[in-house]
């Protein structure tokens, strides 16, 4: 067990929402469809979530699933809902802008940053889609950013460790290193003995089939058909587990 670890636990439902408060969550990032890595919650999403939930509450603040190379129609709409989570109540945003030559947005992002305002910042995992990872932290940094969501540029965070006790090293208390993605229990002691970080990302997610009886086989309503058998939720017994593990 480890001392001082506080879990943040991604969330994109009330029911989550209220599964990972009872399990021990310390913190929340609220998004939706986190099947295509999250994307800005609704504005009723969010206020159920801040009516039914003591925890802070972060929102992500994307506009859409894919790259982080944004229009300027796109930024005026990550203005309007970074401005709707303030006052909505949230303590804070996760946002995030880069060039197409896979560096920060640095004037997209300080523009950005600066409309926060009072909130709490997290640089979210745009970050593992950057040229330099060390840069980065550095440039994040400067903007005034406290904290980088990241799996060290992998696909997992426990691919990576070697990558992110560097990252911790590099940014020596400059900004926060959070480790998220793949984050499971049997992992996350030896992710923060590896690591030295003091905030840990789980999505703490379990699978159950759907209450559907009737399927049509032969219509999706994406490219590439989910398994709309099952859903995906965050398990209370495994957001405990976790927080039993990091103490």
């Amino acid at each position: 067990m480890t001392d001082g670890v506080l879990l943040e636990v991604c969330v994109d439902s009330l029911e989550s929402a209220l599964a990972a408060e009872q399990g021990g969550a310390q913190r929340l990032e609220l998004c939706a469809e986190l099947g295509v890595g999250g994307v800005t919650p609704s504005a009723g999403l969010l206020a159920a979530v801040l009516e039914h939930v003591s925890l802070p509450v972060v929102v992500l603040v994307r506009p859409r699933s894919g790259d982080f190379l944004y229009t300027r129609a796109e930024v005026q709409t990550i203005e309007r809902d970074i401005h709707a989570a303030r006052e909505a109540g949230a303590a804070g945003v996760a946002l995030g802008a880069l060039t197409a030559d896979g560096e920060i947005d640095r004037a997209c992002t300080a523009h950005l940053v600066e409309c926060a305002g009072p909130l709490q910042v997290t640089f979210h995992r745009a970050f593992d889609m950057l040229r330099d990872l060390p840069a980065g932290v550095d440039q994040i940094a400067e903007l005034g950013i406290g904290r980088i969501l990241t799996s060290g540029g992998r696909a997992s965070v426990p691919d990576a460790l070697p990558v992110l006790a560097d990252l911790v090293r590099h940014a020596a208390g400059r900004v926060s290193i959070m480790p998220g993605g793949g984050v499971r229990p049997g992992q996350a002691a030896g992710i923060v003995a590896r690591t030295g970080v003091h905030e840990l990302h789980a999505s703490a997610s379990g699978r159950r089939p759907s209450g559907m009886r009737h399927r049509n086989p032969q219509c999706s309503l994406t490219p590439t058909p989910p398994d709309e058998s099952v859903q995906t939720f965050t398990d209370a017994d495994v957001v405990r587990a976790l927080r039993e593990a990091i103490g």
